[in-house]
């Protein structure tokens, strides 16, 4: 069920006394929430409590009785119910989530609660699937379609808005939406056709173009292929013109890959580091990617290609401040694994990353264990595997995986 944010400023006005509980009935009135009908019918109306009741998608947009947001506006039937006595429970569990009541007392009821959107069977999200996530429909009326919701973005088993498959990475659509297209997208460079065309390393043009042709990591007549050339014009340039060395402090501290390993330079190449200089020494430690600031900034302040908590400088820092920060943002925790965000920006959202798989916390290795190994094994035991208060078909981990096959033709959740 879809529901809605109790207005903070004029509630109380709108509520009546019922038989042991208040209810609203006025939602249609209520500051930003005012709602605005059309002035005639699309396929009919979805605008009051019988309508509201009836099993029926009476406007014809693919929502029924509670799930349609023009319910939540018209109809004291889809409103929150508000208790006579408070009961402060944590809105946490999947009866507590679909039961129209605000039992923290933060202001928001089941589904405009967030501990409730990251249950996957309280279907607060109605953009979930391939087909759901491709049709060009806002299919949860939240005013973002397909790979623009969230719900597909970020969905475990939507595979429609990945730029991370070879596939996705080679069709030319920008299929998450992010801007980035294809071999822009940072994921889907280690794919071959991202990757530069390899070409010998073999001709005087190719030996004088300050490009690594054949992708070793050697440029020009740092490469063998030039240097050591059996071609006479070729290995005579290279005398004229060896490869830089980098080897002086001055050097060492450009930012520039003088010696053209095209991929070492500075405080990462070995040449440097033989220079046992402690001008140099000095120089590095001040920018090794280890402490809590350099590993928060969003730069790759060691220049080795990595940035912050994706650079083992700051997970296997001496500095426990940046270790625990990293782990904090890291994608290891019970509700982290199951929470449909990528939290610690890979590209690998909840049991499709290794972080939860392989986590330190059993919790978040339990919130993966009905969704991966031998998933139909585990899917038809009567067992609840993950520990997620849901059995078998009934969690959403086993239901809406394209590889479980024993939950095929089963009731699913949000279904």
């Amino acid at each position: 069920m879809l529901a809605l944010n109790k207005p903070l400023d004029a509630p109380r006005a709108l509520r009546r006394v019922g038989w042991g509980l208040v209810t609203i009935a006025g939602l249609a009135v209520v500051g930003s929430c005012s709602f605005d009908a059309p002035a005639r019918p699309v396929m009919g109306y979805e605008n009051n409590d019988q309508s509201c009741d009836d099993g029926l998608d009476n406007d014809r947009d693919g929502m029924i009785d509670c799930e349609d947001p023009d319910c939540l506006y018209t109809s004291s039937h889809c409103g929150e119910i508000v208790p006579a006595y408070p009961n402060f429970r944590v809105e946490n569990k999947h009866a507590l989530c679909i039961d129209k009541v605000d039992n923290d007392s933060d202001g928001q009821f089941d589904c405009g609660d967030r501990k409730c959107q990251a249950i996957a069977e309280v279907c607060c999200s109605m953009e979930f699937t391939n087909e759901r996530c491709s049709d060009g429909i806002d299919n949860d009326q939240n005013g973002y379609v397909d790979c623009k919701d969230f719900g597909c973005k970020l969905g475990i088993f939507v595979t429609v808005c990945d730029e991370f498959s070879p596939d996705a990475c080679n069709d030319g659509k920008d299929n998450d939406e992010d801007g980035k297209t294809d071999c822009a997208e940072k994921a889907c460079q280690k794919y071959s056709n991202c990757k530069p065309a390899s070409e010998p390393e073999d001709t005087l043009e190719k030996c004088k173009d300050r490009i690594d042709n054949n992708g070793n990591g050697f440029v020009d007549c740092a490469d063998f292929g030039c240097s050591k050339s059996p071609d006479p014009v070729i290995k005579k340039y290279c005398e004229d013109n060896p490869a830089p060395k980098e080897n002086t402090y001055e050097l060492c501290t450009d930012g520039k890959d003088n010696d053209g390993t095209g991929k070492y330079f500075d405080c990462n190449d070995n040449g440097c580091k033989e220079l046992n200089d402690p001008k140099f020494d000095k120089y590095c430690a001040d920018r090794a990617e280890e402490t809590l600031e350099a590993c928060k900034d969003g730069k790759d302040n060691d220049g080795n290609g990595y940035i912050d908590c994706e650079d083992f400088s700051c997970t296997g820092s001496p500095d426990i401040e940046a270790v625990e920060y990293c782990e904090s943002i890291g994608e290891n925790t019970f509700d982290k694994c199951k929470d449909g965000i990528d939290n610690d920006g890979n590209g690998y959202i909840d049991c499709q990353d290794n972080s939860c798989r392989e986590a330190k916390d059993l919790g978040a290795r339990l919130a993966c264990q009905e969704s991966v190994g031998d998933a139909n094994a585990q899917c038809s035991d009567g067992k609840d595997n993950d520990k997620d208060g849901f059995i078998d078909c009934a969690d959403w981990d086993c239901a809406w995986n394209p590889d479980v096959t024993v939950c095929k033709g089963k009731t699913k959740p949000c279904q």
